[in-house]
């Protein structure tokens, strides 16, 4: 049986907390930064890959890291417009069924709406978080 393949762009705190959750759930799981300095955040149970890359170059994407045959992308930069253009590349371009992507600007969601790109906002999380606390 062909494990999925995931891929995760990003590798600050969130990044790496999923790449580790997927490699650790049985994918073949594969992070990307710029930086590879970043890693260090990864569990040292990771079994996954590490590439040091620029994720919004299309060559970088299908040589380094496979995108055609990936089944999943999660998208975590700090940066909404870099976590943007990459989910719609995935989207539109190479035909990803599973993007996830990280957006602090709520209003980024809007450029989304129209697809099945799955929108992550931290500040909502932290919301019901607190709001869950706060009724406890």
């Amino acid at each position: 049986m062909k494990k999925e393949k995931s891929l995760v762009i990003g590798c600050g705190r969130f990044g790496a907390n999923v790449a580790h959750y997927k490699s650790s759930n049985g994918f073949d799981c594969l992070i990307v930064d710029q930086d590879a300095r970043s890693f260090r955040k990864l569990d040292v149970n990771f079994s996954g890959y590490k590439v040091v890359g620029d994720a919004t170059d299309l060559d970088f994407l299908e040589n380094q890291c496979d995108i055609k045959n990936i089944d999943e992308i999660i998208i975590t930069t700090n940066n909404d417009n870099v976590n943007l253009y990459i989910s719609h590349v995935a989207y539109h371009i190479y035909h990803i069924e599973n993007v996830y992507v990280r957006f602090n600007d709520v209003d980024k969601g809007l450029l989304v709406k129209d697809t099945k790109i799955k929108v992550i906002y931290p500040f909502h999380l932290s919301m019901e978080e607190f709001l869950r606390l706060e009724a406890k």
